[in-house]
């Protein structure tokens, strides 16, 4: 049974290193974002190290040894990165730094953005930015401003948006900000 458990718990913490380095890629790049939550993450992540400790019990070989200590250890250190990510987010929105505006919806109904507020306090100035949702908790930074409070949108079609006066395509993939 140890065996399983020393499998299991590698293989997972081995997509969930995968999800969260795309998870910042996608962040970086603004791709579509197709990780889970951070939460879920955090999730797998301690379940990994759940199943890593039970997997102490395979001592077949070292190769079984070592990987039951790299797992442990990797979980154990990202289920701590993930935390701190969480409650940092948490803690923003809280104070009100992300603040939804509103969500607008095009005429056919296919495509959805939510607009976000963003108040950098005594750092910065204030930041609007649009996210189109996509399916499941999928979603793609499409929209990004600074010094600016409001948004003003207007459909032109199905898949042409004027944010602001700033015109995209979203069957193209257009993005202005970034």
């Amino acid at each position: 049974m140890g065996k399983r458990y020393n499998l299991w718990s590698f293989y997972l913490i081995l997509v969930c290193l995968g999800l969260v380095a795309y998870s910042l890629y996608s962040n970086i790049s603004n791709t579509w974002l197709i990780a889970p939550p951070n939460y879920i993450l955090l999730l797998i992540s301690v379940i990994s190290f759940i199943f890593g400790i039970k997997g102490f019990k395979d001592n077949r070989n070292w190769q079984a040894k070592t990987r039951s200590w790299l797992t442990v250890i990797l979980s154990f250190l990202l289920s701590i990165a993930l935390f701190l990510v969480i409650l940092l987010s948490l803690f923003a929105s809280l104070l009100g730094a992300n603040e939804h505006i509103e969500t607008v919806h095009s005429p056919d109904g296919n495509y959805t953005i939510d607009f976000y507020r963003y108040d950098a306090g005594a750092a910065g100035s204030f930041e609007v930015r649009g996210e189109l949702k996509g399916p499941l908790w999928f979603k793609k930074r499409i929209y990004y401003q600074d010094t600016v409070e409001q948004v003003e949108v207007e459909w032109d079609n199905n898949s042409r948006v004027s944010i602001n006066n700033h015109i995209l395509n979203l069957k193209k993939g257009d993005t202005y900000g970034y």
